[in-house]
């Protein structure tokens, strides 16, 4: 008798990575994980995301069995080797974006599976370069009002409101919102998980 396939638990809150797995047709719960996402010293924006999504993985996985795979993702801005994380507050968003204005900057996603335990984590990261439309500051002020900025790496979503100052993207854009399903599919495929709907 075939096996069912494991239970997918996604451990973030972020509601673009819900709506991506949604869109992809993989039923999942979440169960997020509450780490210290502070840089350390010396660390590189690639070397940073990819740990923050490696112990997001391991702390969901220390608290679910075999039966579950948990995927995990992380995030981050990269200018010049300098990680732009999530704003806190609107001043330092402001200061995010019109560093980001009229440039080029990277978006690193790093995505983590396990089933059950961290001893089996796998890990890939993916790379997009994004370039922005010089950005005009009464457009600015009005985009900060929104508060949309307030929970997103480097102070936008690119699928939001902020689509007005995204000049092009080179890579997938998935892989800027926050979860490149190319990698998902490829890491959830040995777990017997595979979407039913095509990669968006």
């Amino acid at each position: 008798m075939k096996s069912s396939a494991p239970a997918l638990v996604l451990a973030s809150r972020s509601p673009r990575r819900r709506e991506l797995l949604e869109r992809l047709g993989l039923a999942h719960t979440v169960d997020a994980a509450n780490i210290d996402e502070a840089v350390l010293p010396s660390e590189s924006p690639r070397e940073h995301v990819q740990r923050l999504a490696r112990a997001k993985c391991a702390v969901v996985a220390a608290r679910h069995s075999s039966d579950s795979v948990i995927i995990a993702a992380d995030t981050t801005v990269d200018v010049d080797g300098e990680i732009f994380g999530t704003p806190r507050n609107v001043d330092e968003a402001r200061s995010m974006l019109q560093r980001l204005s009229g440039r080029t900057h990277l978006v690193h996603t790093a995505v983590c599976t396990a089933r059950g335990s961290a001893d089996d984590l796998r890990c890939e990261l993916d790379t997009a370069a994004v370039t922005m439309v010089p950005i005009d500051p009464d457009l600015l002020e009005r985009y900060l009002a929104t508060g949309e900025s307030l929970d997103k790496a480097g102070a936008y979503a690119v699928q939001g409101e902020a689509a007005a100052f995204v000049a092009s993207v080179n890579g997938h854009i998935t892989t800027v919102i926050g979860l490149p399903v190319r990698l998902v599919e490829r890491l959830l495929a040995p777990f017997g998980l595979s979407p039913a709907r095509v990669t968006p």
